[in-house]
């Protein structure tokens, strides 16, 4: 076991605690990376709230880029010193889900509180999101890395982990969107941003962002939306109807809200979809009329992290950034230190930063 610090949550809704925690080498078909850098995603500010439940004391963290620094036996196609992004994205590679090529929705259970991470003292330790990247270092399974150019550099690396996948894999592949397609994306934070450029990518006609802060409608069409509309209208999708001449084909909602997901529908022309992509705490419920819906030929899809599969489009969307056709270096906000962590916890929760990035090594 090696001694490495972590940001520690020992209880719901409190800071975080940076002190020393175990962690075992990597055993049968998993990978050591010392993290350079991580993203804070709201998904582990929901866990840490409480609103996702879990055990604790816990390592939240998921959204990382770092440097192969040992491998498990059977580990092929990595070698210690690779540059890599560090995803959620746990595959069994043998599941249903995942011989259908579905890795996203792996069916094999992990446990979390079985990993590789202990306390100081040697009590379990919940390795959150199967990663736990708020530490020097993770202990993964091969299948959440994906090796990456030499000079990409860390901190934007890190984005693509979750915000960008998720976001751009919502409209390009969750949302099966066809070119001439009209979208909404509701919400233009980080991963709001990334499904207009994936709508962008698409082949959309026309993309409305849909957000409560004039700012954030500013950036949002910084980042490819044709069109933008305040969510403090009293009823927003009349003022999208009009601009689109109809509703939407796809309407995207990348925020937690689950009064959103309420309202989401009536954005939607006969025969559209609204992709669930944010995720609101576990308590809470939207409602919709099934009856409205059904008549108009109109869907709920699910998107768990855009429902890439790694290997195959975090190259595709490197080179996109490369071909200056994704925006990347844009979308962080700010950098801050291991020591910051809470503060940049903070700021992310007021819903003004694309994406706050903790560089744990220079």
């Amino acid at each position: 076991m090696q001694t490495i610090k972590a940001a520690v949550c020992h209880e719901f809704g409190q800071p975080l605690v940076i002190e020393e925690i175990q962690i075992a080498p990597p055993g049968m078909g998993e990978v050591e990376v010392e993290i350079d850098a991580v993203a804070i995603c709201h998904s582990d500010i929901s866990f840490a709230e409480g609103g996702f439940g879990g055990a604790l004391p816990a390592v939240y963290g998921h959204e990382a880029a770092g440097h192969v620094t040992a491998l498990g036996e059977g580990v092929q196609g990595l070698a210690v010193g690779d540059p890599v992004c560090v995803t959620l994205i746990r595959a069994c590679g043998h599941c249903i889900s995942c011989g259908s090529g579905h890795p996203t929705t792996c069916e094999t259970p992990y446990d979390g509180s079985k990993g590789p991470i202990r306390t100081i003292g040697g009590d379990a330790l919940f390795q959150a999101m199967a990663t736990g990247a708020f530490a020097e270092k993770v202990v993964v399974d091969h299948s959440q890395v994906v090796k990456i150019p030499d000079d990409m550099p860390m901190d934007i690396a890190s984005v693509i982990s979750c915000g960008v996948i998720t976001g751009v894999g919502a409209a390009a592949l969750a949302a099966e969107m066809r070119v001439g397609q009209d979208a909404v994306v509701i919400g233009a934070g980080g991963v709001g941003l990334n499904a207009i450029q994936g709508a962008k990518i698409a082949g959309a006609r026309r993309i409305v962002a849909i957000d409560m802060l004039d700012e954030k409608l500013e950036v949002a069409r910084e980042f490819g939306a044709t069109d933008v509309v305040s969510a403090t209208e009293a009823k927003p999708w009349n003022s999208v109807k009009k601009i689109l001449g109809r509703g939407a084909d796809v309407v995207l909602v990348t925020v937690g809200v689950a009064e959103v997901y309420s309202m989401a529908p009536r954005y939607l022309a006969a025969g559209g979809k609204v992709v669930m992509v944010g995720m609101p705490h576990g308590d809470k419920v939207a409602t919709y009329s099934p009856l409205i819906m059904a008549d108009a030929g109109q869907g709920l899809v699910g998107s768990k992290m855009g429902n890439v599969v790694i290997k195959r489009d975090i190259p595709w969307i490197i080179d996109l950034y490369k071909q200056g056709r994704l925006k990347l270096d844009e979308l962080v906000s700010r950098r801050w230190s291991f020591d910051q962590i809470n503060e940049a916890i903070a700021d992310t929760k007021t819903g003004a930063a694309r994406r706050n990035v903790i560089v744990l090594k220079k």
